[in-house]
């Protein structure tokens, strides 16, 4: 079942895909579109799943999920994995891939191998006010409270040491 993303409670289920690009808007579009009819059939053991997403910055899918009416199951995230890797296919984005880094580049979204990533950091191409991505968050209010901050205070900060 789609809903709204600001109705959903701050402690909704959160998953972040991050692409390797930038969408375009017609592919955003479009994209919208299918992740919308895949959230208005997705299940969870018969039981439809109050969902919801938002493509912020043109580079990020954020679904969200209300467990507090039905959890996700095993099978019901299989198929929104399903979901996202016919996306990448469709599309030719990477958005699976948890081995890179975004971050704010000035006004621009920079995306970045971690190893590369770390050597920045290590050759002080980046600070650690630079703004991340934490794509490792799992709940609503950390989507919004804690998504986008300072490496200093991101779990990107361990590569200062």
């Amino acid at each position: 079942m789609l809903v709204d993303f600001d109705t959903l409670n701050n402690e909704s289920r959160v998953w972040v895909y991050q692409s390797n690009r930038t969408i375009s808007k017609e592919e955003t579009s479009e994209i919208e579109l299918k992740i919308k009819d895949f959230l208005i059939s997705w299940t969870a053991h018969g039981n439809d799943l109050e969902a919801s997403f938002i493509i912020k910055y043109g580079r990020f899918i954020i679904i969200s999920l209300n467990e507090s009416s039905a959890k996700a199951t095993g099978c019901s995230i299989d198929s929104s994995v399903r979901f996202i890797q016919g996306l990448e296919e469709q599309y030719n984005i990477n958005l699976l891939d948890k081995m890179n880094v975004s971050y704010r580049h000035g006004e621009f979204i920079a995306y970045k191998p971690l190893i590369e990533f770390k050597k920045m950091i290590k050759n002080r191409s980046i600070s650690k006010k630079t703004i991340v991505f934490n794509n490792l968050i799992n709940n609503k209010s950390e989507f919004l409270n804690n998504w986008e901050v300072p490496i200093e205070e991101s779990w990107h900060s361990r590569f200062f040491n």
